[in-house]
């Protein structure tokens, strides 16, 4: 329970980050999940390599994926938990069509016990906002 406070506690962090200086109306279709997956223990190392391929892949490649983040429970390790963070839904489903999803789907199939899509929307995005800007230094907008 404690690592999924503190995933939230970052998540929540990185959201008011990437939100930092945007206004409401541009943050409204944007698309956020959570994909809580139980791993294989026996082929962890190999799905973490795919999912690392995939998710370089998707930010280099993809302009409307805004955020994919992958943390790992500290005592459960193949519990793992990604913040996925799109542009909007057109960007999302464009995602789920490229070649390196389908084959980062396709290669760690046989390695997922079970993966649960959970939606999720910002959670204390103005404290969070005014943290970052007291951290990096950067003027209230």
């Amino acid at each position: 329970m404690k690592s999924n406070k503190s995933f939230l506690q970052t998540a929540s962090v990185l959201v008011g980050f990437l939100l930092l200086g945007t206004n409401a109306r541009a943050q409204e279709g944007r698309v956020i999940q959570l994909a809580k997956l139980e791993i294989d223990s026996a082929k962890l190392e190999t799905y973490k390599a795919n999912l690392k391929e995939g998710i370089e892949t998707a930010l280099k490649l993809e302009p409307g994926v805004i955020m994919l983040y992958a943390v790992s429970e500290k005592d459960h390790p193949t519990s793992i938990t990604i913040l996925e963070i799109y542009a909007d839904s057109a960007a999302y489903r464009a995602h789920l069509r490229t070649a390196h999803f389908l084959k980062y789907k396709s290669a760690t199939a046989a390695m997922v016990k079970r993966l649960e899509l959970v939606p999720a929307i910002p959670v204390m995005q103005d404290a969070n906002i005014t943290r970052l800007q007291k951290a990096t230094g950067q003027p209230a907008k």
